[in-house]
């Protein structure tokens, strides 16, 4: 087993997939002893119960063969991402597919310019709504709901297309649009972008990150990770969520000392610090779309580790939509106390059967992942209920 240096913490499961062979995998289910497995980083005292269940054994293995097929695909799924993503948006700028075949054979076709503020994602392309709905009452949580759901749909384009957005479609200011470094994952940045309502509510700043892309392998690995940090007197917090957010080799230092990387929480958190200091009737939330609404949650739980409690009286609220687990239920205990003390309104919501808010797993003897607080699910038909 590989040795990693702890600063931070005494209790972690670390998981590396790419340390893993399909033998490995299939080992794992016959074997209980994982003290000596490559792609386990974990101390022994934590490890004890895990060996007691197969059930454990196999939810791990299941979640590593995903993820090394999922990194095998990578290319390929990106490819096709791109070029299907391309398509539509070539039907799109030709206005259907009938006017691309007339265009096609006129000689009049026009080719969609990825760098415009018109080009789309895969998920724009599904849903081109930007509007926002003028008839709910600003200040309301609907309201706030309506917008953060905007946001984080549109967190997914690209910088010029979120632009033209914000200043042109909603008339509000854009604040900052970001690109963060992960220092465990040099590949993958963490993205969000942040504006300020001023046509509407002239005091609150919105901070939407960027969720689970879907053709992007490493965002969906990230997703069905089980690798956990144990923080006292916090509880266990998502090793890949943590990293995407701002967690360095270190853990989480007060302050970021680093000159060559921005991260998401240290750069958003000096951002609010800048803006709040400057007027003192400013207000935010935090939104985002599945592993975005993860770094929502997660956000705020930092800020108190941190004793940001200035900070948080400032949050109104948090209003995610298919957002995976981010803790075990010791971390929703500590949660459900910020929430509280601070007057945030928490709101989670989820989509009939939508799989990313049922990881990572929640088997009870290792990785006990779990939400807390109410959940407002919608069926198929868009009819809600809390539970």
């Amino acid at each position: 087993m590989s040795k990693t240096n702890m600063k931070f913490c005494n209790s972690y499961f670390l998981v590396d997939p790419t340390k893993a062979s399909f033998l490995d995998l299939l080992l794992l289910l016959f074997s209980s002893n994982l003290t000596s497995a490559r792609f386990i980083d974990s101390p022994p005292d934590t490890l004890k119960g895990f060996r007691r269940s197969f059930a454990s054994r196999w939810i791990l293995a299941l979640a590593i063969f995903l993820q090394k097929v999922l990194m095998l695909l990578s290319k390929p799924f990106a490819f096709i991402g791109q070029k299907l993503t391309y398509w539509l948006n070539l039907l799109t700028a030709n206005g259907g597919f009938f006017n691309l075949i007339l265009n096609l054979m006129s000689g009049k076709l026009v080719k969609p310019d990825k760098s415009s503020a018109t080009y789309t994602s895969f998920i724009g392309c599904s849903d081109r709504r930007i509007e926002l709905d003028e008839k709910i009452n600003v200040g309301s949580i609907e309201y706030k709901s309506m917008l953060s759901i905007m946001a984080s749909k549109i967190s997914y384009e690209s910088k010029p297309y979120i632009t033209s957005v914000v200043k042109n479609t909603w008339k509000m200011d854009l604040v900052g649009n970001y690109d963060f470094y992960n220092a465990f994952q040099e590949s993958k940045l963490t993205q969000a972008f942040v504006f300020k309502t001023s046509s509407t509510n002239p005091d609150l700043i919105v901070v939407s990150f960027r969720g689970t892309e879907p053709f992007e392998a490493a965002d969906w690995c990230t997703d069905l990770d089980l690798s956990w940090y144990e923080m006292k007197n916090v509880g266990k917090v998502h090793a890949g969520f943590s990293r995407a957010l701002g967690l360095q080799k270190d853990g989480w230092p007060k302050e970021n000392i680093s000159l060559l990387h921005q991260y998401a929480y240290y750069t958003i958190r000096q951002m609010l610090r800048d803006k709040l200091g400057r007027n003192k009737n400013l207000k935010y939330i935090l939104t985002g779309h599945s592993l975005g609404g993860a770094l929502a949650a997660l956000f705020p739980a930092i800020l108190a580790i941190h004793g940001e409690d200035e900070l948080l009286d400032k949050l109104e609220g948090i209003y995610t939509f298919g957002q995976p687990r981010v803790g075990d239920e010791d971390f929703g205990e500590f949660m459900k106390g910020v929430v509280k003390k601070h007057g945030i309104e928490y709101e989670r919501f989820v989509y009939n059967n939508d799989v990313v808010p049922r990881v990572p797993f929640d088997d009870k003897y290792l990785f006990s992942y779990k939400h807390y607080g109410p959940c407002n699910s919608f069926n198929s038909l868009y009819k809600g209920k809390v539970h």
